[in-house]
């Protein structure tokens, strides 16, 4: 398998060092050279595999020779064995459950397949790998827990003071072992700038081994593919094969593995991407001028991004042809009010509890069905994280119907380790070196 930057297609290299070196010295990011498609019989019986096989058969298609087929089969029934429901609300709709995972949010799926990734890569004896990841709530839990006791890796997690969830915070913050954190007065955006500056120096290249865990990584998007082949399996089992998916939208590496899947086969009438009050994608598929803002903080805080890295893949994928996009995408923004009001207009109407990044995607699939009155298909939102994680969202009623998984009550009683700093750059790179 070989990858290109997106800044330059000549610029190739082969999986394992776009693994372990996680974006190009031009600053694009890596791409397959080529996107094979599934088997056409695959497709046409996909209801008839568990979420493994699909697993598998997609990794095997897109990664080629990377990798022996034996482990490569290891691998992917080590990082998904967990289940991704889709949940029938009523008659053409349903919530995809992507929080099964250890870390109870979608990020599990790409954190776990990309620590066995490069712990099968890693060789023994070889320089410590530093594996560096931003987050804007759920990736840095997901990717501690993917990693948490790894050999001959060490992860340092960068997050927003005061702009996490208090669970989330804990599942950055209370592993210990080969797992740092470290809290940055600022935003997610500040944290993913540190990451990308760290990449950039030439004295950290140097001293430190470094890679990213965040969806610039390659081996975390390759993952992502395989629960929209899932939910088009469910789908196709309850007979609907036109389906419309609603993702809920920041750094956008959600909505590129679903483009990546449709370009690997999977049949997809329209992609929505959901995005809060960070509407940087929406404002550009209107007007097609793309301007990045400083985020904005919000209820829905795992999409506070306000420059996200993951849409040069996409235009990639469209050879930066907007009107391409469009065809395929719509996207729409909302309030933290409309947000609110989402969640308890779900729960009244099916006794349902939808996070905030949940509700965002309900919101955008309910006006894109109400447009669409005389289309028939299954609308499918995708549920990133469980309602857990965000108590302080939620109207007493509702939070009362939250049924609290074990392995958080029993993080309660942890103690939070995390290093405070400033968004600079000089002080982070002293704390790389000084590890």
């Amino acid at each position: 398998m070989k990858l290109y930057s997106t800044n330059n297609r000549n610029l190739t290299v082969d999986f394992p060092e776009a693994v372990f070196n996680s974006m190009p010295q031009d600053k694009g990011l890596y791409m397959p050279q080529e996107i094979p498609a599934v088997p056409a019989e695959f497709i046409e019986n996909i209801k008839d595999y568990t979420l493994p096989e699909i697993a598998f058969q997609v990794a095997a298609s897109l990664l080629g020779d990377a990798l022996p087929t034996a482990d490569l089969k290891r691998i992917v029934e080590e990082a998904v064995n967990f289940d991704a429901p889709a949940v029938r609300l009523d008659k053409n709709t349903y919530v995809l459950e992507l929080f099964h995972g250890p870390s109870l949010a979608f990020k599990d799926f790409g954190a776990r397949f990309m620590s066995r990734i490069m712990a099968y890569f890693l060789k023994d004896g070889e320089e410590m790998l530093d594996v560096l990841v931003a987050t804007s709530g759920d990736t840095g839990g997901a990717v501690a827990l993917g990693f948490l006791g790894v050999p001959n890796t060490r992860v340092t997690i960068l997050y927003p003071s005061g702009k996490v969830s208090p669970i989330q915070e804990l599942q950055l913050c209370t592993n210990g072992q080969n797992i740092h954190a470290i809290e940055v007065d600022g935003t997610f955006d500040d944290c993913q700038h540190l990451v990308k500056q760290a990449f950039a120096d030439q004295e950290l290249q140097e001293k430190r081994r470094l890679t990213s865990a965040n969806s610039i990584n390659i081996s975390r998007l390759i993952p992502q593919t395989f629960y929209y082949f899932y939910a088009y399996a469910q789908m196709q089992k309850q007979g609907k094969t036109e389906v419309v998916f609603s993702v809920p939208s920041g750094n956008f590496g959600n909505l590129a593995a679903g483009l990546l899947a449709t370009k690997m086969g999977l049949p997809v009438k329209q992609f929505i991407a959901a995005t809060n009050a960070n509407d940087t994608v929406p404002r550009y598929l209107e007007s097609g001028v793309y301007e990045a803002r400083a985020s904005v903080q919000t209820y829905a805080n795992a999409m506070d991004v306000g420059a996200p890295s993951n849409w040069v893949r996409i235009m990639d994928i469209f050879n930066q042809d907007r009107e391409a996009i469009r065809k395929l995408v719509s996207s729409c923004t909302y309030t933290d009010e409309e947000t609110l009001a989402a969640i308890e207009a779900v729960y009244k109407r099916y006794q349902y509890v939808a996070c905030p990044h949940t509700a965002i995607a309900w919101l955008a699939l309910e006006e894109y069905t109400a447009k669409h009155e005389d289309e028939v298909f299954a609308g499918v939102f995708l549920s990133t994280a469980h309602p857990c994680k965000f108590p302080a969202i939620f109207p007493v009623e509702i939070a009362a119907a939250i049924e609290v998984p074990e392995q958080v009550q029993e993080m309660n009683l942890r103690v939070k380790q995390a290093v405070q700093m400033e968004a600079d750059f000089e002080a982070f790179k002293t704390y790389l070196l000084n590890l």
